[in-house]
């Protein structure tokens, strides 16, 4: 089995987004000397020729795949034909040619969207395809879930070492901050400092308000999986059975109603204006909070409380450091 070394060529592919900049960053501080990337105009991971011959000339020893198609409600509705297609092509070609070019270890990045709707909380692990899917992002849910199966056929028939980290929601530096495409924490940010630019007495929100979410910064996540590439194998060995996929939710274990959660943006932008919600528009899941005693027990917790990463977030917005749709 590869041991993880300095040296190592970790591949991260989707290094400009919300993710893989964090892994970049956190690779960087770790002393890794031989991080590999691809720009969209060198790479399309959608292409299968494409990620072959890009495989081929690189080697990577190690892939961590943060890249996907990503968005909120609204864009997950307005594009659903997309967020299935091409979500699934990005995994199949990378996790597959991985493997065909003997990469052993492996992180893929999915999403607590693939649990149920109406999974008990905190939501385990093998809550997985126990009941229905919330309607609003089903087609990216499936897409991710046939990414973790992918990843478990490949450990179990070709004794391969590929995770399938769970996030809950992700913020941070590189977010996408775009109030059409983005989620609700980085779509807080830009709509309250918007409104505090104006002068505007108002803001209007999505929803009731009363949904609660679990947030974790994305660095906290970046963390997670170099602490998993650097376990021994021997540590992680009842990861990789054929009994469950190997699957380990990521977050903080502790979640907040949407409405304090734009009180708290509120006051970090220092929009003092009105907070008015638009019941017609949906909620999504009422509750949605990992499980993350796997984790925990692994000897990972997250490190950044939420005050803070919010304080994070909205400086990076501030300085530019978005995504670039």
């Amino acid at each position: 089995m590869y041991a993880l070394e300095r040296a190592s060529r970790i591949y991260v592919a989707g290094h400009t987004g919300l993710v893989g900049s964090a892994m970049l960053r956190k690779l960087s501080q770790a002393g890794f000397s031989r991080t590999l990337t691809a720009a969209r105009s060198e790479l399309d991971l959608t292409d299968r020729n494409s990620v072959k011959a890009w495989f081929a000339a690189h080697r990577p020893h190690v892939v961590v795949l943060c890249a996907a198609r990503v968005g909120g409600i609204l864009a997950n509705a307005s594009a659903p034909v997309e967020f299935l297609l091409d979500n699934l092509h990005i995994q199949n070609n990378v996790i597959h040619t991985a493997h065909e070019t003997g990469v052993e270890q492996l992180v893929f990045l999915g999403s607590s969207c693939i649990y149920p709707r109406e999974a008990n909380q905190p939501i385990g692990e093998d809550s997985l395809l126990t009941a229905p899917l919330e309607p609003t992002n089903r087609p990216y849910a499936i897409a991710k879930i046939a990414g973790i199966e992918l990843c478990w056929a490949l450990n179990r028939q070709h004794q391969r070492r590929y995770f399938a980290l769970m996030p809950t929601n992700l913020y941070g530096p590189e977010d996408n901050f775009d109030l059409f495409s983005s989620h609700v924490l980085p779509a807080l940010i830009r709509k309250m400092h918007e409104a505090r630019e104006r002068a505007d007495a108002s803001v209007t929100l999505w929803g009731t308000g009363e949904p609660k979410r679990e947030f974790l910064y994305s660095d906290d996540l970046a963390d997670a999986a170099l602490y998993l590439l650097e376990r021994p194998a021997a540590r992680l060995a009842h990861l990789f059975c054929e009994a469950h996929p190997p699957l380990l939710n990521v977050g903080t274990g502790q979640d907040i109603r949407i409405r304090e959660l734009a009180d708290k943006v509120a006051r970090t932008v220092g929009f003092e204006g009105a907070l008015q919600w638009d019941t017609g528009k949906p909620d999504g899941t009422a509750r949605k909070l990992l499980d993350v005693s796997r984790m925990s027990a692994l000897g990972w917790q997250a490190k950044t409380p939420l005050d803070q990463g919010i304080a994070l977030a909205y400086e990076a917005f501030l300085a530019g450091r978005v995504r670039r749709l």
